[in-house]
């Protein structure tokens, strides 16, 4: 029997409709971001002499201001001092370097590991004075630098995690606010005390965070190329929605090293769309062997495939 046609339409419709909606779930973009740290161990490298691509965008991060005195031995409860090579990449050397290369920005980092003879903690006295006296020598630092970005690297820490993330967590809201930085990074590693304070920060202030740069040259040196990806899976879960970087230290001392599979493990990344971007520590150390991982890594960030 031939059907009517308008009856066949209206069959055709109601199958559609009962059909079951599958979603379309984009994956997260790539990004052509390349971070490096520059100036904690006073190589005399300067800006100029690390290779910048054109086509990624390039940060600069100045290692490192800490608040502790000019001597590094005493805390001052968030009034911070210039610990970075700061004869060889002082403000005119960060105009020069973004003039001639406008797809570069230039932050700080906070904290680092040491400083004088001993370790850099975090010291707070209280949440309110610490913000204060943060918000104030770091608005000073930089403006007189014309820096664009902090990143947080305290690594030893005096103060429960609570109390660290309200503190930080308080400094980025007001910078940012005040318009005197448009981005801001932190930069934790795979230890439980480390951890737990950052994720205290990110569960609170996690919205106001544009940058993960986590530490995964911390992990034990020989990492596999798998062992990378897991590790870079299960942070990226701890760190659920932000822009977790994969990273490497340029003298290949710990965690999955550039010459043992650290740009495979990058290129399967990016084939997910699961790559935010790269960063290395540090440029000190990468003048010993002509910034080669720079070059590489950057071009592997500018290419299309």
């Amino acid at each position: 029997m031939k059907l009517p046609r308008l009856f066949i339409t209206i069959f055709l419709l109601q199958s559609l409709l009962l059909l079951p909606i599958i979603p379309i779930q984009a994956h997260p973009p790539n990004s052509n971001l390349f971070r490096e740290y520059i100036g904690a161990e006073f190589n005399n490298v300067k800006f100029s002499d690390v290779p910048i691509n054109p086509n990624v965008d390039f940060h600069f991060i100045l290692s490192f201001a800490i608040d502790y005195d000019a001597s590094g031995t005493t805390p001052t409860n968030g009034k911070f001092n210039v610990f970075w090579d700061s004869e060889n990449l002082s403000p005119s050397q960060v105009s020069s370097i973004k003039s001639s290369h406008p797809n570069v920005k230039v932050a700080l980092s906070l904290g680092g590991d040491s400083v004088g003879d001993g370790f850099a903690y975090f010291k707070p006295f209280s949440v309110d004075s610490w913000v204060s006296n943060a918000v104030s020598t770091l608005t000073r630092i930089i403006k007189e630098y014309n820096l664009d970005g902090i990143d947080i690297d305290y690594e030893h820490f005096s103060s429960d995690p609570q109390t660290f993330a309200e503190c930080i967590g308080r400094l980025i809201k007001t910078l940012k606010r005040n318009k005197v930085i448009s981005f801001a990074s932190i930069a934790p590693f795979d230890d439980d005390q480390v951890q737990s304070h950052y994720l205290a920060l990110w569960k609170r202030y996690g919205n106001l965070i544009d940058y993960v740069n986590f530490q995964f040259y911390a992990y034990d040196q020989g990492t596999t190329v798998s062992q990378f990806i897991d590790y870079f899976k299960t942070q990226s879960s701890n760190y659920h929605g932000g822009k977790v970087l994969a990273s490497f230290i340029s003298d290949g001392s710990g965690g999955l090293s550039p010459d043992n599979g650290f740009f495979d493990a990058c290129s399967r990344l990016k084939s997910q769309g699961h790559l935010h971007g790269i960063f290395i520590w540090s440029a000190d150390d990468s003048k010993k062997n002509g910034f080669r991982y720079e070059k590489r890594s950057q071009a592997l960030l500018a290419s299309h495939s």
